[in-house]
């Protein structure tokens, strides 16, 4: 069974405190995500280490019950 939103947003959350994350779901089947994460532990970080970072949160979730996650990652500003 496929992670919800839900699921996804509150993984995300856990990890990275005050991290506002959008939800879009691609294919209307609840498998395919685009998920913005604004985070401010991503402040200093590369897009690469912003990555990692939600991957970890999701914990080894990716490619397994979470099949496609487009993602895009930011620090906040100001």
């Amino acid at each position: 069974m496929p992670m919800t939103a839900t699921e996804i947003e509150q993984a995300i959350t856990a990890a990275l405190p005050g991290a506002e994350v959008t939800m879009t779901d691609l294919a209307g089947d609840n498998d395919h995500w685009a998920t913005r994460v604004v985070a401010p532990q991503f402040a200093g970080k590369s897009r690469v280490q912003q990555h990692k970072m939600v991957y970890e949160a999701l914990g080894g979730r990716m490619g397994g019950v979470l099949h496609a996650l487009q993602l895009t990652t930011s620090a906040p500003t100001s």
